[in-house]
């Protein structure tokens, strides 16, 4: 019985040995894949505006400077351990309730490690001079 199993077999790994070889022979002479790759439709190429500005300039690679004030010191100690001060200037004007619910995130919810006395300093500074009142571009 189990002669007769290895000589069935036979046939399935010769028969599997001449697919590979002859997948194989098809990879290496380049003929895989669709027979009409070459003639896929490709979509007209838009119409611009020959009056529309397409150019927005380069990405700035610098850091904006913070606001100079009371507070722009810890902003800078624990603000930018995490992150950059640009996430902070790059911000729409905030009012000043998003901002203090901002620096609560970055604590409670990040783990920033913010003293409760520099938290405030910060809420204040940030209030007041990146809100919708003051913000100064």
């Amino acid at each position: 019985m189990e002669k007769r199993r290895k000589t069935a077999l036979i046939p399935v790994g010769i028969g599997m040995a001449l697919a590979g070889g002859l997948v194989f022979a098809q990879m290496r002479s380049g003929s895989y894949g669709s027979t009409n790759a070459a003639s896929i439709g490709q979509g007209a190429a838009p119409v611009f505006a020959p009056d529309a500005k397409y150019d927005v300039g380069a990405y700035p690679s610098f850091t904006p400077e913070l606001a100079e004030g009371e507070g722009k010191l810890e902003v800078q100690s624990f603000c930018a351990t995490c992150h950059s001060t640009r996430y902070i200037t790059m911000q729409p004007p905030l009012p000043g309730a998003t901002w203090e619910a901002e620096v609560a995130k970055m604590m409670k919810v990040y783990g920033a490690p913010v003293p409760e006395a520099a938290a405030k300093k910060i809420t204040a500074y940030l209030q007041g001079h990146y809100a919708p009142e003051n913000r100064k571009e």
